[in-house]
């Protein structure tokens, strides 16, 4: 089992292969692009991106000469079709400079690059959300050689797919980034805060009315309240508990790592760090916690005791015994479970 880990600058490379990472993905937005269509959204991240083909082909060149792979991300879900010749023409040129693999989400996109560059590996993006067998099934029908699930699939509909189409790689989300949506279903763009932030972090305040006009009656309202206190917490958590770390710099945020030992058993190729757009400290420390873990695995230590490990590496049990971090809640711990009970105070 492989760490694929997110890049946004050729100076991350070394680093993150150095921390673990066998795979490294990155987006690109060509100035030819802008000029050509007047925006930026070659993918679906506004930042995070290289500066340019030269910035991605040195990515390729150094990943290279240290035997790992990288990956170009091409995941918007759907393209207009004045984009799919420009976005073919950026796959076929990531695949002469010796680029691995296009993360594609549009059927049409992945349909044109498997016609016209069919030495570019296609990996359907979760932005796809292909969750099952017969959509594995379908997308390995045109031409895709991995799949990347959505954040919601459970580790026993991941077997099912490696089960049935062991032919296929699955890539697992393990750390970082939660989606509260269904990401395949948004049609949003990331945004700074300052220009309003994601559309499922907004801070909207709420009056609440009863049904037949003024204010409804104080138990239903401290209800009220109390829910929207809770949505606020898991809120929290899903975006990274405020891209907090913990004291030894590891991320705080959601994470899978408790399952992996379920996943390396079910044959899933490689799991995947979130956040091409996060800070280069964040992504080194998020491989480096993300190699341990794996190390365990490899070294053939129990799944309990690797879970032990994974909830004992930032030293805040209660973060995971809360089960709002958890990608894979079902595989949590029972060393924390039940023992620690999260008393965590969520920023205002």
């Amino acid at each position: 089992m492989k760490i694929t880990a997110p890049i946004s600058t050729p100076a991350e490379v070394e680093p993150l292969v150095r921390a673990g990472a066998r795979e490294l993905y990155c987006g690109v937005v060509p100035p030819d692009w802008i000029q050509r269509f007047n925006t930026s959204g070659v993918n679906r991240r506004v930042f995070g991106n290289l500066n340019g083909y030269a910035d991605l082909e040195r990515v390729v060149e150094k990943a290279h000469a240290l035997d790992a792979d990288v990956f170009l991300v091409l995941n918007a879900q759907q393209y207009g079709e004045q984009h799919l010749d420009a976005l073919t023409e950026i796959g076929a040129r990531f695949r002469s400079i010796g680029g691995n693999a296009a993360i594609v989400a549009d059927i049409s996109l992945i349909a044109s690059l498997a016609a016209n560059v069919p030495d570019l590996a296609i990996h359907v993006s979760s932005v796809a959300t292909c969750r099952n067998v017969e959509s594995a099934r379908f997308f390995a029908g045109l031409g895709a050689s991995r799949i990347i699930l959505p954040r919601d699939v459970t580790v026993a509909e991941i077997s099912a797919i490696t089960t049935e189409l062991p032919e296929l790689e699955i890539e697992a989300f393990v750390l970082n980034d939660g989606c509260v949506f269904e990401e395949g279903t948004c049609h949003t763009v990331h945004l700074p805060m300052n220009k309003g932030g994601p559309i499922c972090i907004d801070n909207y305040q709420f009056e609440y009315q009863s049904a037949g006009g003024g204010q409804p009656h104080e138990r239903a309202l401290r209800r009220l309240e109390q829910n929207d206190l809770d949505y606020k917490r898991w809120l929290w958590y899903r975006f990274g508990n405020g891209f907090s770390v913990a004291p030894n710099g590891y991320p705080w945020g959601p994470c899978g790592t408790c399952a992996m030992p379920a996943m390396h058993a079910a044959g899933v190729h490689s799991v995947k760090i979130a956040g091409r757009e996060g800070a280069s400290e964040r992504k080194i420390k998020s491989v480096e916690l993300v190699a341990q873990v794996l190390r365990r695995i490899e070294a053939g230590e129990s799944e309990e005791k690797v879970r032990e490990f994974a909830v004992g590496l930032r030293g805040a049990p209660g973060h995971c015994a809360s089960g709002y971090m958890c990608y894979y809640p079902e595989v949590r711990s029972r060393a924390v479970v039940g023992e620690v009970e999260a008393k965590v105070e969520v920023p205002a």
